[in-house]
């Protein structure tokens, strides 16, 4: 099986292509009926969809992948702890989520990427929130 366009993007830091590149790969493997369960990139291709913010595709995708992957990869079931806590808004859980697991080699600069950008994302959030508060508001949740 070739992954060369997968190792392309993962050299060159292009996480947001991960998921297409997995997706239509797959499709390509399965249209041929290649078995290709056991040696598929699953965490890599999960930390894909979740860099993307596509968590739905990431639930889909984890539905879909076999009980003896799921237990024979640490990684996976860690990259699907992060997909648990953003599909349920637990946004201090996304933190130790990606915190509390020691990442493989191929995982861990995805990972850290995903960490960077969710950070930015979430401080983005609160400027917003507070850009937008009323003076009056603010009088009102500080007392005053």
């Amino acid at each position: 099986m070739d992954f060369s366009p997968l190792t392309d993007a993962i050299a060159s830091r292009s996480y947001d292509k991960i998921a297409d590149i997995c997706d239509n790969l797959m499709l390509q493997v399965a249209a041929e009926g290649i078995a290709f369960q056991s040696e598929w990139p699953y965490a890599i291709h999960l930390l894909g969809h979740i860099y993307t913010g596509d968590i739905n595709s990431a639930r889909f995708l984890w539905k879909s992948i076999p009980a003896e992957v799921k237990d024979s990869q640490p990684d996976l079931v860690a990259a699907w702890r992060i997909g648990q806590k953003l599909w349920t808004r637990d946004y201090a859980g996304v933190y130790e989520a990606m915190r509390g697991f020691n990442w493989g080699p191929q995982t861990q600069p995805i990972v850290a990427a995903f960490s960077e950008n969710y950070t930015k994302k979430m401080f983005q959030l609160l400027l917003d929130a507070y850009s937008t508060i009323s003076v009056q508001d603010t009088a009102l949740f500080l007392g005053m």
